[in-house]
């Protein structure tokens, strides 16, 4: 492994070397501002498709494209910071967007299982067996706690770590016991998540049926990939071109995201509208009259869109805007 040996750089030597690979800075102290707002690295995330490239074919005859550390011609500063702008921007309208589902779905699971009792979530009947049953620690061999204990220590924590007056209502009175329409309040999209996946199966389809989502595995993978991009979104990360690490499951007779069904290449099936298009189809069914949607359709239309990136980097399709999902 190699050791790191490269040099501390001045937000001026910077702005030389920024130069010095290829991209316009006429103005080099508006460079040097936008280099103290986002910093080097975040900077040249944005100009990485601008990058030049060349294709080759590796020892074991499997094509490769290589990436050279200089830019393409008439690629310029402006070009990073209107992509940083944008990405700002679709940031805040998809944690709007996720805060809502969140919010709907605390109260679905806190709903539904109630309905069973006020602590469903204690009891194992009310998950599938892989959830509930005892697991084997893959490098001893020894019990270990089940995927339904592991959930509840890390609810307890966070029951505990809770300044929340409710919480510390049920605290003092009821020596901690919180009904589950009462706990899911303080739970985060990923405590949601997996809690759903390992309800029962009628219970968890009785909660996609309130969205109108076919079958517990579509949901499943929809609330999983949301939460993945809730996380990239809320840590400031790029995300306009980022590939879903967990794509949402693209639904047969669903007919408003039909059209996710018809795309196959890995940019359009990873690609960020994937979860846009979920964000929106759910969104009809919580907030029928919300604003989001053709929000977020103009926001998409505003892409900076330039001659090597576009809004495809999306993953958008052909005449997306004009499809029912994104139309009033």
């Amino acid at each position: 492994m190699a050791d790191y040996t490269k040099a501390w750089l001045s937000v001026e030597d910077q702005v030389e070397k920024l130069i010095s690979r290829g991209v316009s800075i006429p103005d080099k102290e508006e460079g040097a501002r936008l280099l103290c707002a986002v910093g080097y690295y975040r900077l040249t995330g944005y100009l990485y498709p601008f990058r030049e490239s060349a294709s080759y074919v590796d020892d074991s005859g499997r094509s490769r494209i290589q990436i050279f550390n200089v830019y393409r011609p008439e690629t310029s500063l402006q070009d990073a910071a209107a992509l940083i702008d944008f990405d700002r921007r679709l940031r805040m309208l998809i944690l709007e967007g996720i805060e809502r589902i969140e919010v709907s779905l605390r109260m679905q699971i806190g709903y539904v299982l109630g309905r069973r009792s006020a602590f469903a979530h204690l009891d194992s009947d009310t998950f599938v067996a892989s959830f509930s049953a005892a697991q084997l620690d893959p490098k001893t061999g020894d019990a270990a706690p089940s995927k339904h204990a592991q959930w509840l220590s890390r609810i307890q924590d966070r029951q505990n770590g809770s300044d929340e007056a409710f919480v510390a209502h049920f605290r003092e009175k009821y020596d901690n016991q919180m009904p589950i329409w009462a706990l899911t309040e303080i739970m985060e999209l990923g405590h949601l998540s997996r809690l759903y996946g390992g309800l029962a199966n009628s219970t968890a389809t009785g909660i996609a049926d309130a969205y109108a989502v076919p079958s517990k595995s579509v949901m499943r993978s929809w609330i999983a990939s949301l939460n993945y991009v809730r996380n990239v979104a809320a840590h400031h990360a790029r995300i306009f071109n980022r590939k879903l690490v967990t794509a949402p499951k693209r639904p047969a007779n669903v007919p408003l995201l039909e059209h996710l069904r018809d795309e196959d290449s890995s940019k359009q099936v990873l690609g960020l509208y994937n979860a846009l298009a979920v964000m929106a189809f759910l969104l009809r069914t919580i907030e029928p009259g919300s604003s989001w949607t053709a929000r977020m359709r103009d926001l998409i239309a505003s892409f900076p869109e330039t001659e090597r990136v576009t809004a495809h980097s999306m993953g958008v399709p052909e005449k997306w805007s004009t499809m029912e999902l994104w139309c009033p």
